[in-house]
């Protein structure tokens, strides 16, 4: 009978197997007494607590106080006050002025801007303001004269009547024309700022030049609603007057008890037309 493997061969690989054996034993006993506990499959779980450090990336400093800084307030300039014109009595002054853009009348006691105002002369007003006292020249006419828009009337509206009175007096259609109590005018006479709490009205420009004065309200079931004038009405002339300056229309105030009758000249839209007014 033949045999597969040879003898030799045989104990060849038994003896390999056996060093083999060998070799794994003594790994075996060197990975148990030198070897540590931690390898990359198994890890040994002790009660140690995992230790944490805190790192500060900032400079050991006290932080800085936040700075608050105050809002700027908008300081009022007298600068922003142009005069337009001024009306003085013996009791009582009325002044007219722009501020920002707008046209706004004042009288004695009247802030504007921060500033009160105190009084007037011909040809300035004057402002008070923290305890300071404020100037505002008039501006100058078309020549070159500062007191071309002040006017002072002898026959002083009284100062001492109350504003909140109503106006004695009516408006009546007659058809054609209106009459107006004179103790309409008579009231409106003294009590001028009464004037522009039922009426407004802006100066109207080509260029430099006052042209007129548009109304920019007219208060309802007021005096002035009944006269026929509305919003948007140009204001030209009265009684063959223009009113093309300040001192023109505090010319026509001034004489408004002396009229018996008035025709006033407006434009509305494209049209010019004329309103009668009796004085009864």
């Amino acid at each position: 009978m033949k045999h597969l493997f040879k003898p030799e061969t045989f104990k060849n690989l038994v003896a390999l197997l056996l060093v083999l054996l060998i070799v794994k034993l003594l790994w075996f006993a060197v990975e148990v007494l030198w070897l540590p506990s931690v390898g990359v499959d198994h890890l040994k779980e002790t009660g140690n607590k995992s230790l944490y450090y805190r790192v500060k990336l900032t400079p050991n400093a006290a932080p800085a106080p936040i700075q608050k800084t105050a809002p700027k307030k908008n300081v009022g300039s007298i600068k922003d006050i142009t005069l337009l014109a001024i009306y003085n009595a013996s009791d009582v002054t009325v002044i007219t002025v722009r501020y920002k853009n707008k046209t706004k009348v004042l009288s004695k006691g009247d802030e504007i801007n921060g500033f009160v105002l105190e009084g007037a002369g011909s040809t300035f007003a004057t402002f008070s303001k923290a305890a300071k006292t404020y100037r505002v020249a008039l501006t100058k006419g078309k020549d070159n004269s500062k007191s071309i828009r002040s006017v002072k009337s002898e026959d002083a509206p009284s100062s001492s009547a109350p504003s909140s009175v109503k106006p004695e007096g009516d408006v009546t259609d007659a058809g054609d024309h209106k009459i107006i109590d004179r103790s309409l005018l008579d009231h409106y006479a003294k009590n001028l700022k009464e004037v522009y709490k039922d009426i407004g009205i802006t100066e109207i420009k080509e260029g430099k030049a006052i042209k007129g004065f548009k109304i920019t309200f007219v208060k309802r079931d007021s005096p002035f609603a009944k006269l026929g004038v509305k919003r948007g009405d140009i204001i030209k002339s009265m009684n063959g007057q223009e009113i093309n300056s300040y001192n023109a229309a505090f010319s026509m105030y001034k004489n408004i008890r002396n009229i018996e009758n008035a025709t006033l000249v407006i434009q509305r839209g494209k049209e010019e037309m004329e309103l009668e007014y009796e004085i009864n």
